[in-house]
């Protein structure tokens, strides 16, 4: 079965449109279940009706001609009790419906199981018999394992739009959304610029070829280059291996000859498609025919085949990386955008982000939102190989991305972008102003920075200080751990540039999305394994050399230096990095260096810090909540999942009353307690945060000026009244919506976006 499955799910994946895929769906579904009926109904776009879109056995000129209503027959029952229907005769049911148009009078045996995506029922998968039996349990068991597997391809075939369109092969697809989670706030257009890992192939676009003869030469010259390699490498390890090991070579160089794989490559190429497009639609094709053959061996063999095509690939963007041409307007598409592809755009042309995967507060999303980039993040189901150099539209305040546009939908857009520009340009103002109450409480408000592109962003949003500055950065940009003096360098500036004013240290935070390419860190569950101070105590020298960096570049500023320690599990670990901080400002006084002691912090991320919240503020001298990973921590949910971020949110009861629960531990010990999550960036968070009694609120510079606005336009005690009511509620929708409406109802609406898209023209 499993291998019956798999077939079946390849030849789907591999259908060159949606049409093909559903014919070879029932078909393939009809012949391994040995049945005389497969059919299809799918949901349509508005969720009225059923469509029956494919069918083997049936009526095939009633393909598309035929509707079902939403609780119409016994299709209509497996739709609504999202489980499998298996009747001996589904004629004597009482909700059997007969449609004689599609000619299903003489079957009588009928199983029916639901399309389900996310809990969405998407459609309903029919098999049918005319002896009167009832499907055994391992054929019921097929076909719903098989309609699990085809959920995801027909839910993207709806979110392209592929589905509302079924039969009109020649009508141009506009205005198609692809729904993700907001990751940066704010709206661009552009233009779309694929880039793919190096040496993945399933993340390598089509594209149309430029000159079908240069690109027939760059194939050839990256298939010498690998002719090459394999030949050295066989012969310096030809007096090592077996006979039979060596003959992997030259099954290699087999490969790459004109009859094989590479002459395969060059006739894609002369249909037009670009040489790495061309290596992937030939290498997943050989891929798919070894798969299926029964023999293990030969099986075994796509291994091979795929791990030739990365060494190919990987030649082949060797050859072109210094000739990527981003345009003006550029918006970068990949699977898992990452910060070394952003840091590969020049900064004034990179205007907007679209990842497949990734969360709201995946590390990149943050880094977004620090350089202000419009970002959608979780947008699975955008077709990637196919939106290279297309017009995108990125609404990060919404998670959605428009490809193709209307004139009418680019009109829209349009139009909300200059209210946000008319917005940002009335918001300059109030840079200087002091950020007060209309009752008079003073909100002190910080910035999250990691490049030091953020320090200008930030000082001209009239920021009050570094709230977190995320010491991993320079770690990442780098091939090998920077010396005391290289990180001395980088730290200076930035203190320097905000003196006097206090400057927050968060020490060396690698591990979960963090990972450095040069200190690899394998493991099952890096969210709860090595990561933060946990790797920092393990290695002192590292912990050392930035404490004394971060002390020597305060040395003769005004500004107070503050070192915060993320991941603080227990007060053990506390003591024994504090023992470390001490040691390192007594070793930099006695080389001469004149400078303060700086303060230490604790970051609370974790719940056992919550509950441990007093004890650790009677060591420290300050407490600051890191509302990101604490909210992942308390409800389980990893941050960087698309599949969980519905579950994500940082106004969860269980986070909010966490979140009070610090503030109240901190200041019984008079310690002051800051907040340097997202969650104090946005509207709603600001005005439960004040409502708290956090000291600090610390954020990305593009929420700075929209937060002060918010808190010169409303009284603390209304922040405090909204906050009895939200933690009496029992659920983050409900805490939303009410947030939402208050706001409003106090004259901040215009810092909630309102709804957009294609409904909204």
């Amino acid at each position: 079965m499993l291998e019956t499955l798999r077939n079946i799910v390849q030849d789907v994946n591999a259908a060159p449109d949606f049409q093909r895929r559903l014919d070879i769906i029932v078909s393939r579904v009809k012949e391994a279940m040995g049945t005389e009926v497969c059919s299809i109904y799918l949901m349509n776009p508005a969720r009225t009706h059923y469509m029956f879109v494919a069918t083997e056995g049936l009526n095939i000129e009633a393909v598309g001609n035929v509707r079902l209503a939403i609780d119409e027959g016994l299709v209509g029952v497996v739709g609504r009790r999202a489980e499998p229907i298996n009747l001996e005769d589904a004629t004597t049911h009482s909700q059997f419906h007969y449609l004689p148009e599609i000619g299903e009078e003489r079957f009588h045996a009928f199983l029916g199981v639901p399309i389900i995506h996310h809990r969405r029922n998407l459609g309903v998968m029919v098999v049918q018999q005319s002896e009167s039996r009832r499907f055994d349990e391992s054929e019921e068991a097929f076909l719903v394992t098989l309609s699990a597997q085809l959920a995801g391809i027909i839910a993207h075939a709806e979110a392209t739009g592929e589905i509302a369109h079924l039969g009109q092969d020649d009508h141009e697809l506009r205005d198609l959304r692809f729904v993700g989670v907001p990751g940066a706030p704010g709206i661009v257009v552009g233009d779309a610029v694929v880039v793919q890992p190096t040496a993945d192939l399933n993340a390598v676009p089509d594209r149309e070829v430029e000159n079908v003869m240069v690109e027939l030469a760059v194939f050839d010259r990256a298939i010498n280059a690998i002719r090459t390699q394999i030949r050295q490498i066989g012969e310096q390890l030809a007096t090592s291996l077996p006979p039979q090991e060596l003959a992997l070579f030259d099954a290699y160089l087999h490969m790459l000859d004109d009859d094989a794989l590479a002459g395969d490559v060059r006739d894609e190429i002369r249909k037009g498609q670009w040489s790495q497009g061309a290596l992937r639609h030939v290498i997943q094709e050989h891929v798919r025919n070894f798969e299926r053959m029964e023999d293990s061996y030969i099986r075994e063999r796509a291994a091979d085949v795929r791990e030739l095509g990365q060494r190919v690939l990987a030649n082949l963007q060797d050859i072109r990386q210094k000739k990527t041409h981003f345009p003006e307007n550029t918006i970068l598409v990949a699977q898992e955008v990452t910060p070394a592809m952003m840091s590969e755009i020049p900064t004034e042309r990179l205007k907007g982000i679209v990842s497949m995967q990734g969360t709201g507060n995946s590390h990149v999303a943050i880094l977004a939102r620090a350089l202000d980039i419009p970002t959608v993040m979780g947008a699975v189901d955008l077709p990637l190989f196919s939106v290279e150099n297309r017009t995108l539209i990125v609404d990060g305040y919404f998670g959605q991305t428009f490809l193709n546009p209307t004139p009418k939908l680019l009109d829209h857009y349009a139009s909300l972008m200059a209210e946000e520009r008319e917005f940002a340009q009335e918001l300059e103002e109030f840079k200087d102003l002091p950020s007060v109450t209309t009752d008079g409480h003073e909100v002190v408000l910080w910035v999250n920075i990691g490049l030091i592109g953020d320090v200008s962003r930030a000082l001209d949003r009239g920021a009050q200080g570094i709230g977190l500055f995320r010491t991993e950065v320079p770690f990442q940009t780098l091939d090998r751990f920077p010396t005391e003096e290289e990180q001395r360098v980088i730290y200076r500036e930035h203190m320097e540039a905000f003196s006097p004013l206090p400057v927050t240290m968060r020490t060396l935070d690698i591990g979960g999305d963090k990972p450095l390419p040069y200190f690899e860190i394998q493991e099952d569950n890096p969210f709860l394994g090595w990561r933060g101070i946990r790797v920092t105590l393990d290695h002192p020298e590292i912990f050392m050399a930035q404490v004394r960096a971060m002390i020597k570049a305060n040395a003769g500023l005004e500004g107070e230096l503050r070192i915060m320690l993320p991941m603080i599990s227990n007060v053990g670990e506390v003591d024994e990095a504090k023992v470390l901080v001490n040691r390192a400002y007594t070793e930099v006084v006695e080389e001469g260096v004149v400078v303060d002691r700086p303060q230490i912090g604790v970051m609370i991320e974790v719940p056992a810090a919550v509950y441990q919240a007093r004890e650790l503020a009677k060591r420290v001298d300050f407490l600051a909540v890191g509302s990101n990973d604490l909210t992942q921590y308390m409800l389980a949910v990893d941050r960087n999942n698309p599949r969980v971020a519905e579950l994500y949110n940082e106004t969860h009861p269980a986070v909010l009353h966490a979140l009070r629960e610090v503030v109240v531990a901190g200041h019984a010990e008079d310690k002051i307690v800051g907040i340097c999550g997202e969650l104090a960036g946005t509207p709603h968070g600001a005005v439960l945060c004040i409502a708290m009694g956090f000291d600090i609120l610390s954020m990305s510079s593009p929420s700075l000026l929209k937060v002060k606005w918010v808190v010169r336009n409303i009284s603390r005690m209304t922040a405090m009244r909204m906050l009895v009511k939200v933690l009496k509620m029992h659920t983050a929708d409900e805490i939303n919506d009410f947030m939402h409406r208050s706001l409003i109802e106090a004259g901040l609406g215009r810092v909630i976006p309102s709804y957009r898209g294609p409904d909204a023209v």
